[in-house]
């Protein structure tokens, strides 16, 4: 890998991780690969939505929400209603 290659995929996660743990702080629950030990269920009334985060100029993180879409765009399938993943 160039050198090039490396420091652009470095500079890219130095921007991600700061979104990604203020997501995870902000969702008070735990939903699949996303486990909290002090919210241990999932809670759909609450955070069955998407998460959006923006990154500014000066590395603030600002994090906003958008409702999840449970129809489908056809009436040829049948929704899918959510449910806690069980292993």
């Amino acid at each position: 890998m160039k050198v090039s290659a490396m420091l652009f995929s470095l500079l890219v996660a130095c921007q991600i991780l700061p979104v990604t743990m203020h997501s995870a702080a902000n969702r008070q629950e735990s939903r699949g690969a996303h486990a909290r030990e002090d919210y241990p269920n999932r809670d759909d009334h609450v955070w069955l939505k998407h998460t959006l985060a923006w990154v500014d100029g000066r590395g603030e993180v600002r994090i906003d929400y958008r409702p999840v879409h449970l129809d489908t765009l056809t009436r040829d399938v049948e929704p899918i209603p959510p449910k806690t993943r069980t292993y």
